[in-house]
């Protein structure tokens, strides 16, 4: 045996018993006397994964697919690694590679799956969890990864089901740990309380390592909390909170921010906003990590929209076709965007299709502002053509089809050109109330002006800049209804609604909250009631907090002087 043989089978046994610290010594031995193998470099880079070292982890799993490319589990160590250092994107593509080289590898399916849902790619992440199930049923931890989708939107039967129908139970600790915490957390949405309480304490009883003792901690929680023992649950949140800071730098990022969330909405409840902010706040600055934001690139592409999309341009080539069918409902997130949907989903003659992100794409495919500025009237028909294909394909039936991603605002002026029977609908809401209700939702995908509260007043003015110059000059139809509309006169509200839809009244608008129907946004739940004016004011009671935003807000004349 030579002396590589005898340090990886010693490395081999270190690691085996946890002796982490030895086993490093050996690993960085073994790519010393071996540097041209890749298994020593893989060595290397498990060594300093299970010390939570994993930037030194990614160099050493770099070197290893550099010299063995086709390495799939070297892909997904390497792909772990740039997760656990917040670089989402990285991550995914050596996930990717992974299945490249290896099709259906189990660890890559279940992490690349999860992380497309972080990432913002939900329906396409669970598409693509239940294909790989559909050929590997054994997968439980691409199971695990679509029950945590649903239950983050209160799928708690179907997260119980599609764990139920597994055909063999996980075999080892971590996954039984994952499959225990699924499970309880789906008896809990749907009141089973005792049995939740029995699966949380099957999981303790197999033990909660440090970095995920806050989600088991969450879970004595809600049982208090069901048990109506207020005194409990807040011990059991207080327990969480110290928890979180115990986990170590093995604690995945997405159990860490769960948890902070978890506890903010739980203090909010409890009428203690300072706490509550504290925990949004280290939210925020995990997503911060992997999210930077630059206000001059934001601000450069605004200026662009308003500079380029005058009135001279739309007095210039525009697209001939004239269908009403496109409605585009824009807006900051949380001003109303979904509940405008929703009622205009359950009218006979309307189809929600929810956010689409078909728009971004045209002007990504149509090269951006300076060339979509020159295109001439035959190419924006043939842009129009495919783009009106595409969306009467959702539902050929339907009078209007409904793109409500608030986002659109920034491509309006495509709309403009390429689109001339669309109509846009903004909505509104107090600008303090937007930043608020941004700040303390946890959104997937790509939202870096949300993780700074100067920030993110910043580029409420900004929004609302950009949108007034397309009231000003887009020939479309711009119609703006603010939330506290819909609360103070609905029936008037609907009524210029329709109108400027050309729609005839139906009376199942006003019942919109019984529409069958999934909602993926925020406002899933509020969409699901009637109009409530419960979320008008609300920043009030955090208004200390919101002090760097509500100073944006000020200097970007979103706020008159003294309005408090």
């Amino acid at each position: 045996m030579n002396d590589a043989d005898s340090l990886r089978r010693k490395y081999f046994a270190l690691a085996a018993r946890g002796e982490n610290e030895p086993a490093l010594s050996v690993a960085e031995q073994l790519v010393q006397i071996a540097p041209e193998q890749p298994a020593s470099h893989y060595a290397l880079g498990e060594a300093f994964a299970s010390l939570g070292r994993h930037a030194e982890a990614r160099a050493a799993f770099a070197e290893a697919v550099r010299r063995a490319p086709v390495w799939a589990d070297a892909w997904v160590n390497l792909g772990l690694a740039h997760y656990h250092l917040n670089a989402v994107g990285q991550a995914k593509m050596a996930m990717r590679q992974a299945l490249r080289h290896a099709p259906g590898h189990p660890a890559a399916t279940s992490n690349l799956g999860a992380l497309m849902r972080i990432s913002g790619e939900t329906e396409q992440g669970e598409a693509f969890l239940k294909a790989s199930l559909d050929q590997a049923p054994d997968n439980h931890s691409a199971r695990l990864n679509v029950a945590a989708e649903w239950l983050q939107v209160d799928r708690g039967a179907d997260a119980l089901a599609l764990l139920d129908a597994a055909p063999t139970l996980p075999e080892t600790a971590e996954t039984l740990r994952a499959w225990k915490l699924a499970r309880s957390l789906a008896l809990l949405q749907l009141n089973r309380v005792p049995e939740a309480r029995a699966e949380v304490a099957d999981l303790e009883a197999i033990g909660l390592p440090p970095e995920i003792a806050p989600l088991g901690l969450w879970r004595r929680v809600l049982i208090a909390d069901f048990e109506g023992d207020r005194a409990q649950a807040e011990a059991r949140a207080a327990e969480m909170e110290a928890a979180i800071g115990a986990m170590g730098p093995n604690g995945l990022p997405e159990h860490r921010l769960m948890s902070h969330y978890d506890l903010a909405r739980f203090w909010s409840g409890r009428g203690e906003p300072r706490r509550a902010f504290a925990h949004w706040a280290s939210g925020h600055a995990i997503l911060r990590q992997s999210q930077p934001y630059s206000r001059e690139t934001s601000r450069a592409f605004i200026d662009a929209q308003i500079a380029g999309f005058d009135a001279a341009r739309f007095a210039g080539p525009r697209a001939k076709n004239a269908d009403p069918t496109p409605v585009f409902i824009v807006g900051m997130p949380r001003s109303g965007t979904t509940l405008c949907e929703q009622i205009l989903h359950a009218h006979r003659d309307v189809h929600g299709a929810g956010e689409r992100s078909a728009l971004n794409e045209a002007f990504d495919r149509l090269r951006g502002t300076d060339a979509i500025l020159r295109l001439t009237g035959p190419v924006l028909d043939a842009a129009a053509t495919n783009y009106l294909a595409a969306l009467h394909a959702l539902a050929p039936d339907k009078a209007r089809i409904v793109d409500k991603m608030p986002g659109n605002e920034l491509y309006l002026g495509l709309v403009g050109l390429m689109l001339p029977g669309a109509k846009i609908i903004h909505c509104v809401r107090d600008p303090r109330d937007i930043g608020l209700s941004i700040w303390t939702y946890r959104f997937y995908g790509e939202h870096p002006y949300a993780h700074d509260l100067a920030d993110l007043g910043w580029t409420i003015a900004e929004r609302s800049r950009l949108m007034a110059h397309w009231r000003a000059v887009l020939p479309n139809p711009i119609l703006t209804v603010a939330l506290s509309d819909w609360v103070g006169d609905f029936e008037g509200t609907l009524a210029r609604v329709l109108a400027h839809l050309d729609l005839p009244p139906d009376e199942n608008c006003a019942r919109f909250y019984e529409v069958d129907r999934e909602v993926r946004t925020a406002s899933r739940t509020q969409v699901k009631r009637p109009i409530n004016a419960q979320g008008l004011g609300r920043w009030r009671g955090f208004a200390e907090d919101l002090a760097p935003l509500i100073a944006e807000l000020h200097a970007g004349g979103m706020l008159e002087e003294g309005v408090g």
